[in-house]
C-alpha cells in the first residue's frame, strides 16, 4: 500500500503544481490591456533611449578619433618644419664656413 500511497501524492502533487501553473497562466493580463500596452511603451522608451546614448557614444569616440588624429597631423607637420628649418640652417652654415674661407685665401692670394 505504501508503494500506492506515494504514486498518488506524486499524482497530487502534479496535479497541484499543474492547476497553479494553469491559474498563474490565466492571470496574467490579455495583451490589450493598458497595463501591458504601457510596460511595452515603457520598454521600447528605454530601448530608444539607450540607443541613443549608444549612438552618442559613438560620435563622442569618433570625435576624439579625429581630434587625435588632427593632433598626430600637427604634431607630425611641426616636426617636418623643424627637420626642413635644421637643414635650413646647416646650409646657411656652409655657405657662411665657405665665404669666410673663400675670403682668408683672397686675403692670402692678394697679400703674395
Amino acid at each position: 500500500m505504501d508503494h500506492r500511497a506515494g504514486l498518488n501524492d506524486r499524482l497530487k502533487a502534479a496535479a497541484d503544481a499543474k492547476k497553479k501553473v494553469l491559474e498563474k497562466i490565466a492571470a496574467r493580463p490579455a495583451p490589450d490591456e493598458a497595463e501591458v500596452q504601457a510596460r511595452l511603451a515603457a520598454r521600447a522608451a528605454s530601448e530608444a533611449a539607450r540607443e541613443a546614448r549608444q549612438a552618442k557614444r559613438q560620435q563622442d569616440r569618433a570625435a576624439e578619433e579625429a581630434a587625435a588624429l588632427a593632433a598626430r597631423e600637427a604634431a607630425k607637420l611641426a616636426r617636418e618644419q623643424e627637420a626642413e628649418q635644421k637643414l635650413r640652417d646647416e646650409a646657411e652654415l656652409k655657405i657662411a664656413q665657405k665665404a669666410a674661407r673663400d675670403q682668408r685665401y683672397a686675403a692670402r692670394k692678394a697679400r703674395k
